[in-house]
């Protein structure tokens, strides 16, 4: 057999693995799928006519707010999920099965590849959920092409897969699953500081820079161009690079933490 032949075949066993655990322990799951949801709810029937009013400068306007809300709930939905890999991936290390997977005849690689796969899996889920939810309270998008809803879902992808690969690299180097938590909360305070509830103007002018130019602005503001038509920009390559950047650092962190770590 040979040595992709046996990494395909252990990485689909390890994601089996993965997304059985999932199906049998979905507590974590949904209380972080809850907390978009939640957000989006609350911004849209608490504080949308006043966001609204204050963006446009004009009268209230609630769908326009939630077309404008939309898209940066649904990368914060994937921030949000990513979490619950590093804590899966700090129960592995911690509770002993990755020191009895190291004794067997299986490809080393594919105890990651099964998380980091099992986990955009349930971030496409989470998003297709907390997309559906948005469409229900009024979020249209009648002008995308079936080209730009492509390219979104491929965006999606690309950003569920960086930031999956950077919440594994966290899952390695905490010493359990409450420090996993803790660690990976960047992943649901940058979407804060971003542009998902207000536009970068509405900030004051020290702190645009920061919001610009983190990897969630770029992200939403591309999305929002595929699905609602607003000027893309310099966001859709800035998007990329940093989709490419952080895969890139998160697979090589991980491996060679993975690679040392004696538990």
């Amino acid at each position: 057999m040979s040595s992709l032949t046996l990494a395909v075949r252990d990485s689909s066993t390890m994601l089996r693995r993965n997304l059985l655990h999932a199906r049998r322990y979905p507590s974590l799951t949904l209380n972080l799928l809850l907390t978009p949801i939640m957000l989006l709810l609350l911004f849209v029937y608490v504080f949308g006519d006043v966001m609204s009013a204050g963006i446009g400068g004009g009268g209230a306007d609630r769908s326009a707010y939630i077309a404008y809300l939309v898209p940066g709930l649904v990368l914060m939905t994937i921030g949000s999920t990513t979490i619950g890999t590093a804590v899966s991936v700090s129960t592995d290390m911690s509770e002993g099965i990755i020191a009895r997977f190291r004794t067997m005849a299986i490809h080393r690689g594919s105890i990651l590849f099964g998380h980091v796969i099992g986990s955009v899996l349930q971030s496409v889920i989470s998003v297709v959920l907390v997309g559906a939810v948005g469409v229900a309270i009024g979020f249209r998008s009648t002008d995308a092409t079936a080209l730009e809803w492509l390219a979104a879902f491929g965006l999606l992808t690309l950003f569920a897969l960086a930031l999956t690969w950077i919440a594994v690299g966290m899952g390695l180097v905490s010493p359990n699953a409450e420090a996993a938590s803790n660690n990976a909360l960047p992943l649901i305070f940058l979407p804060l500081i971003s542009s998902t509830f207000v536009p970068l103007h509405a900030m004051p002018g020290w702190f645009q820079p920061i919001a610009e130019y983190q990897p969630f602005t770029p992200a939403i503001e591309t999305l929002r161009g595929l699905l609602l038509g607003t000027e893309i920009g310099h966001n859709g390559w800035l998007a990329v690079a940093w989709c490419l950047g952080l895969t890139v650092l998160g697979y090589y962190w991980s491996k060679s933490v993975f690679d040392r770590d004696p538990r």
